[in-house]
């Protein structure tokens, strides 16, 4: 739900999932972040990561009892990931399904959902085609699998919708360090005050967002719900970050778990 008036129903929430997306930067970081989130999303060959952090990140997600993701990309390690390629609909199909497989491969734990990455992810949450792309790619890599997968993404993403037709679970997802527009969708990267910069600011936004609402850059409230709040760990001081926003939500009172998704 997604709305731009004061006068909204808010519904209070008591469970927050935390994610984060990791097997991106130092293992020592990932080792950190791991020790705090519920979920993770583990990038899987396409913007970062190869066989050995994928092995690793899953192993000690496994051991912590953490929830576990496959986080494809376009494949475009130079960017990041961050920059949409006009890839034919097949090929990024098996792109997507590839990079899923991969990280079931490797993993010492069960591959739960899909979170796309960057470009990616916002190409999907707009654009039919990519994602009715991505769905597909999510069905056929849980055929694969022998199982159902479910699908993370902004709420009103339309790869979201797309995926509940097809009788898919799906996670709506916040995020704490990015600025909202009155619209409910991300401010982009390129524009000021996109990225939230100070921790402080960020621990706010996350405990406005498991209360179900959030501020946007331009100062209104809108209604915006979300399962699960992610935590990107290329933010400076990603770890610390994190583990303060996880002893902020503890202290408010709200628990911080992986709940089942429907």
């Amino acid at each position: 739900m997604i709305c731009a008036s004061a006068k909204c129903s808010i519904k209070s929430v008591t469970t927050i999932d935390l994610n984060a997306d990791v097997g991106e930067m130092s293992p020592d970081l990932d080792a950190q972040i791991v020790e705090v989130v519920t979920s993770v999303n583990i990038a899987c060959g396409g913007h970062a990561g190869d066989d050995a952090s994928m092995t690793r990140v899953a192993a000690l997600a496994t051991a912590a009892g953490v929830r576990i993701g496959a986080h494809p990309s376009y494949p475009d390690r130079e960017n990041f990931g961050r920059v949409r390629r006009e890839v034919p609909p097949g090929d990024l199909q098996d792109i997507v399904r590839d990079q899923i497989l991969r990280l079931a491969a490797n993993s010492a734990g069960d591959i739960e959902y899909v979170k796309p990455h960057g470009a990616l992810y916002h190409a999907g949450a707009t654009d039919p085609a990519v994602a009715s792309t991505l769905v597909a790619a999510v069905i056929a890599a849980g055929e694969s699998l022998g199982k159902r997968l479910a699908l993370m993404g902004q709420p009103g993403a339309v790869y979201l919708q797309l995926a509940e037709k097809e009788h898919l679970s799906t996670i709506t997802e916040g995020f704490a360090d990015r600025a909202y527009r009155q619209d409910g969708g991300l401010v982009a990267r390129h524009e000021p005050g996109a990225v939230l910069a100070g921790h402080d600011e960020v621990i706010e936004q996350v405990t406005s967002l498991a209360r179900g609402e959030v501020v946007t850059v331009d100062g209104r409230l809108i209604a915006v719900r979300a399962q699960s709040v992610c935590v990107h760990s290329d933010t400076p001081g990603a770890a610390d970050l994190a583990r303060r926003i996880r002893d902020h939500l503890d202290a408010a009172g709200i628990q911080v778990r992986a709940r089942p998704w429907t």
